[in-house]
């Protein structure tokens, strides 16, 4: 096994070990071949839970990556999706063979299916998209009832074809009730209508080969001559043969070809036109293929192209990533040729800068070989006069988005009629619309724009000049007032087209034109205004422009020392930090862009930019005496600029010539984004903020790491079980103390002994900045829960690593009030009006408790039963415990206290339940029977009856007094999941004259005591019903499901 994944299980053992089931889990990993009959008998020889789980642990340490992968997917399977996130990351890559050998997304029955249906295969090199994977299994699951389409659209290259067969690769769906008849792939690509009767044909032959297959008695018919026929054919079959089954119709381009599949079955289709779907009827639903691959997905499948591993890539791989822009073609075709040719990371990187795609070429098995040749596909299916328009959109800047208002200018049409046009463009996945926004904004992907430029270089000069010209018919009397969208970006952007059009008179006359400047400064301020002058300088007659920057600042100096704002546009893209010089001279912002700009604090005009890092600037820090500059970026480094020589003159405008900087320290240590930097007051020190989980402090002068905090260690070990970011540091004022946040809590540190002095926990959640009050006294903390709180430094206290859990019990007693709550140490506590009650004695996880009043005294004693096997009675007001009952093998899983008090009952994972005495203490009914681990039990209210519920699904009604079996709740009535419940029977609830019982799992059911049948069943959205509460009268019932939807049922009379 892989020394990451090794060590992620390690790490993550104890949480492990406190809460899987390894007898649930084992049965998936032998399916897979990872676990042998004799292993599995050794861990189910331990006597309890958490032996079993330790021991199988174990086991998986001694074994290699496949069963890793294994216990992971029986995680994901089992409803562990908490535990499975922890080990997500540190997930192994398997070679090829493995790959294939090994479980491909379900059993050998679903890859058999998948497979007579002309699935595709898993590419060779392949890394999930889960959450996408997800939505399309979402839309899929509603097909169960009626037929009806799901689209899966998205632009050229964006992975939708092998989405569309991941999403079917799943057990469920096809074992389960959506479609038991199969999944029957067809790829489709753009046909005329001969080429399109003959994939129906083929359809249809495979079909009536595999039904005669099943059922010899059946002929082959011959092939239908007309595609009215072969419709009819295909409907036939669909209907007939396959009922529940799916159709997959890949890369569809042409409404006409969609209807020829018009036939009331269900239909999963993937296209770049979203529009499709509405020429045929039936229900749909949809989902957008937006997003490209996450970094960290784009560099496994680069590590997976040249057999190596993502953090061993040579420093171009993450460049040519972000030149990706996401695609998973482009990554794929660039992963294609490094395996052949892998010594020119620099070479294609060099290439997708210059935005070359024909060089981007290698025979794959995508429709296309190059990105040029697809993006140049979807532009052909546009009619001529809208492909022209669309070419018309290469003028447009990168990450700007532009209203309709605009292209209403350029193209010389009305607006509703530009509207129409847009639409159509983001139905086929051309152009993407910005809906926060009303009026809607409009933009291209960067692939989309960097191709169009490409395509149309020779060209460019003469499209910005229609821009211009356009402008100029439109506002021939003047510029624009309105403030809105349009009107801005006209302010924006205009000289920008200009200058591209390389219109210099015109942009002379502009720029000095009187109206412009006036309506300009009014509209967006001066520093839009001076960073024309000084971006456009070198075209303009400098010394005009210098005497006319001079006279125009000179004028407007009084009136900008009273402006209560500056609006300026320092980067293009998101923009993550700005800071103040500390003599206010100057402002540094870094962002998206990879940027860090340094401008004027009085006019916001540039004094420099650097080109910092090779991905988002997070953070940019001035040091106190504002020699130095430093920045910290998703790249994982930190960098410290010189800028003694980042002056400014006295006189207003600025006289700027400097060589460009470069850096004079760059930091590495860190192995996730650093979201955070700060200097010392001293200068001496830089502390750092990181995603990994620590605070980091470096001496500047020689970039090297001085001390390192994990501030992940910290948090309890029992803790939700999520990645500990680090936000924010800042320093007192004496440089001793540091405090830094992390989730939602502030933790103050003694800098000399690297030791936590304190933490500020109440913040309910994400806390994200921190600061020191002058004088120190104070502390001030800010947070996603919408408070702004401050706390006196020297009365916080470091808290006990003691957390109580979310289960506790409250006893309302002549107004006194007491809880009743388990913490994280297996112990019980209990709060009233004295001093608090540690209970302690269970060896493992408390698992649930119940507060018992012994009559006629009316003491309130408290049962408990845990994961280790026993039950505990205490004596609240003392803290004695007076029982100890060892009553199960396995672990206690539910108790339940007889209506007189007089009894009680155990079930456990042994798969037995107890009937115990409280007067003797001793068990006075053993209730054998059970096949599986009996997770719950109820008393009726007239304490005759006993009611257990297993992880089968089984319920068995018994007789209290004797012990015998009265009913077995429909026992041969098991659904396609061998289950009443479609998993385990969690809750139980007699009504209150105990004819009728109520049971809870993935569905909800009412029965009738005396006959043992179901009256009732209500089947939630989501699955795994934990509790459900009861209104006293029987009458209204309250759950919520594993995916947080609330239900309150009403009995209708």
């Amino acid at each position: 096994m892989e020394e990451g994944a090794r060590s992620c299980l390690l790490l993550s053992r104890s949480s492990l070990e406190q809460d899987i089931r390894a007898s649930y889990l084992m049965d998936h990993m032998i399916s897979d071949g990872v676990l042998t009959g004799d292993e599995e008998d050794r861990i189910r020889s331990k006597l309890t839970r958490r032996e079993q789980a330790t021991a199988l642990l174990e086991l998986l340490l001694r074994k290699d990556n496949q069963a890793y992968i294994s216990f992971y997917n029986a995680l994901v399977r089992e409803s562990y999706g908490d535990l499975a996130s922890l080990l997500h990351n540190s997930l192994p890559l398997v070679s090829p063979e493995a790959e294939k050998s090994f479980s491909d997304g379900g059993t050998r029955y679903v890859q058999a299916v998948l497979s007579e249906g002309g699935v595709p295969q898993r590419p060779v090199v392949f890394v999930s998209r889960s959450a996408l994977v997800n939505r399309v299994r979402e839309k899929l699951y509603r097909l169960q009832k009626e037929p009806g389409w799901v689209t899966v659209f998205g632009m050229a290259g964006s992975g939708k074809s092998v989405l569309a067969a991941e999403a079917v690769r799943d057990h469920a769906l096809i074992t389960g009730r959506c479609f038991p008849g199969g999944v029957h792939w067809l790829s489709i690509g753009q046909l005329d209508r001969a080429d399109l009767l003959v994939r129906i044909q083929s359809l249809c032959f495979r079909l009536e080969q595999q039904s005669q297959e099943k059922d010899p008695s059946s002929s082959l018919h011959r092939p239908p001559g007309s595609l009215e026929e072969a419709k009819e054919r295909l409907r036939f079959l669909m209907l007939r043969r396959y009922p529940r089954s799916l159709l997959v119709l890949d890369d569809i381009w042409d409404s006409s070809v969609l209807k020829a599949f018009d036939i009331q079955c269900r239909v999963l289709l993937t296209t770049r036109d979203r529009s499709l779907a509405d020429c045929v009827s039936g229900s749909k639903s949809e989902v957008a293929v937006e997003s490209g691959l996450e970094e960290d997905q784009a560099l496994e499948i680069l590590a997976l192209y040249v057999n190596g591993k993502p953090q061993r890539l040579p420093e171009q791989a993450r460049s040519i990533v972000r030149e990706c822009k996401g695609s998973p073609l482009v990554v794929s075709l660039i992963g294609a040729l490094l395996r052949e040719f892998p010594d020119r990371w620099a070479y294609y990187l060099h290439t997708l800068q210059q935005k070359k795609f024909k060089r981007i070429r290698k025979s794959s098995s995508y429709d296309y070989d190059a990105l040029d040749q697809a993006m140049a596909a979807s532009i052909q299916v546009l009619s001529e006069e809208h492909r022209e328009l669309y070419i018309d959109l290469t003028v447009l800047e990168q990450d700007v988005k532009v209203p309709a208002k605009v292209l209403s200018v350029l193209w010389d049409l009305e607006l509703e009629e530009v509207e129409d046009v847009l639409q159509d463009f983001v139905n086929k996945s051309l152009l993407f619309r910005d809906c926060h926004h009303r009026p809607y904004l409009y933009y291209l992907h960067d692939l989309q724009l960097d191709f169009l430029t490409e395509m149309n270089r020779s060209g460019l000069e003469s499209l910005h000049t229609k821009v211009v010209r356009q402008y100029q018919q439109r506002y021939s009397q003047g510029p624009p007032t309105s403030g809105d969208e349009e009107c801005l970006y006209w302010f924006r952007f205009l000289t920008y087209h200009m200058a591209k059009a390389n219109l210099t008179q015109e942009l002379y006359s502009l720029m000095f034109s009187l109206d412009w400047v006036r309506t300009k400064a009014q509209i967006m301020g001066p520093a839009h205004l001076i960073n024309d002058y000084v971006e456009y300088g070198a075209i303009l007659d400098k010394e005009f422009s210098k005497l006319f920057m001079v006279v125009v600042c000179s004028r407007n100096k009084s009136s900008l020392k009273s402006l209560s704002r500056l609006v300026v546009q320092p980067h293009q893209g998101s923009i993550y930090s700005a800071c103040f010089s500390h003599d206010g001279t100057k402002i540094a912002s870094c962002g998206s862009s990879k940027t860090l700009r340094v401008f004027k604090s009085t006019s916001g005009e540039k004094l420099l930019e650097i080109q910092a890092h090779d991905d988002d600037v997070l953070c940019c820090a001035f040091s106190p005496d504002d020699h130095l500059l430093a920045t910290c970026s998703s790249d994982r480094k930190v960098k410290v600029w010189n800028g003694s020589r980042l002056s400014v003159s006295n006189l207003f405008c600025v006289l700027w010539n400097i060589n460009k900087p470069s850096s004079q320290n760059t930091m590495f240590g860190h192995l996730e984004p650093v979201n955070h930097c700060c200097f010392s007051p001293d200068d001496a020190y830089l502390s750092t903020s990181s995603s990994d989980g620590t605070l980091k402090l470096w001496e500047v002068s020689s970039a090297n790491e001085w001390k390192s905090i994990d501030v992940a260690d910290v948090f309890p070990e029992q803790r939700e079980q999520t990645e500990v970011i680090v936000k924010c540091s800042t320093w007192s004022a004496d440089g001793r103390t540091i405090i830094c946040a992390a989730r939602n809590a502030v933790f103050l540190w003694d800098i000399e002994t690297s030791k936590k002095m304190a933490d500020c926990s109440g913040h309910l959640s994400w806390v994200h900045g921190v600061q020191f009050s002058p004088d120190g006294s104070l502390l001030l903390s800010w947070s996603d829960d919408q408070t702004v709180r401050a706390w006196e430094t020297n009365k916080v206290h470091t808290s006990s690593a003691v957390c109580l859990k979310r289960d506790s019990d409250v006893l309302f007693n002549n107004g006194d009030i007491t809880v009743v709550a388990a913490d994280n140490r297996n112990r019980l506590q209990v709060r009233g009006t004295g001093e608090c009650v540690v209970l302690e004695g269970h060896k493992e996880q408390v698992r649930c408790f119940s507060l018992l009043t012994t009559s006629p005294s009316s003491e309130t004693h408290l049962l408990s039963w845990s994961f280790d096997g026993t039950i505990k009675v205490w004596d609240m007001s003392s803290g004695e415990r007076l029982q100890d009952l060892v009553c199960h093998q396995g672990a206690v899983l539910a108790c339940d206290v007889s209506p007189d008090g007089q009894l009680f009952a155990t079930t456990s994972a042994d798969k037995t339940a107890k009937v115990w005495s409280r007067a003797s203490w001793q068990c006075v009914r053993l209730l054998n029977g059970h096949q599986d681990c009996v997770r719950s039990c109820r008393f009726s209210w007239d304490g005759r009856r006993l009611a257990t519920g297993d992880d089968n699904g089984e319920i068995r009604l018994w007789n209290v007094k004797d012990g015998t079996l009265l009913k077995i709740c429909s026992r041969d009535n098991k659904d396609a999941m061998d289950s009443l419940h479609g998993g385990w029977v969690t809750d139980l609830h007699f009504s209150p004259d105990n004819t009728v019982l109520l049971s809870t799992g993935g569905y909800i059911k009412w029965w009738n005591v005396e006959k043992g049948e179901a009256l009732q069943t209500f089947y939630p959205t989501g699955a795994n019903l934990k509790r459900i509460h009861v209104s006293p009268d029987f009458s209204t019932f309250v759950t919520i499901d594993n995916i947080g939807i609330l239900y309150i049922l009403k009995k209708v009379e």
